[in-house]
């Protein structure tokens, strides 16, 4: 009994401050020493958490809304989403173009060029055509 005793006693005075050592400068290499917050490695609990979250302008919600509808149904759809929402709410008539070419890079990689361009069609001067060319 008395020698299973030492023995635990050596390994944990052999192991011991190994862990300890190993612990402490780990602890110390993520520490910022810079002070500078970018370059902290703890950047998420850095920020403030009490500032609320920036909301998204209406044409990223509804870019989002219209590629997810391409790839759940067909560019043909989305794009008489896309003119339904513009004739709806006219202010977003001035990302329609950016839009549409969205929609047309989203259906060259999800369809190809060819099967693409046939879902084209007039909607904020032809830019979902363009984006198709563009991208396929």
């Amino acid at each position: 009994m008395n020698h299973t005793a030492r023995r635990i006693g050596r390994s944990l005075a052999l192991v011991l401050p190994v862990v300890l050592v190993l612990s402490g400068t780990f602890a110390v290499s993520h520490v910022n020493w810079s002070g500078n917050p970018a370059d902290s490695v703890l950047t998420a609990s850095s920020e403030d958490a009490s500032v609320p979250a920036k909301p998204r302008a209406a044409h990223d919600v509804l870019r989002d809304k219209l590629l997810l509808e391409l790839h759940e149904k067909d560019p043909g759809e989305a794009l008489t989403s896309l003119q339904r929402a513009v004739d709806r709410k006219p202010s977003l008539a001035r990302h329609c173009v950016s839009l549409a070419r969205a929609l047309g890079k989203a259906a060259v990689k999800t369809y190809g060029a060819t099967r693409a361009q046939s879902f084209a069609r007039p909607v904020c001067d032809t830019s979902f055509a363009s984006g198709v060319a563009q991208f396929g």
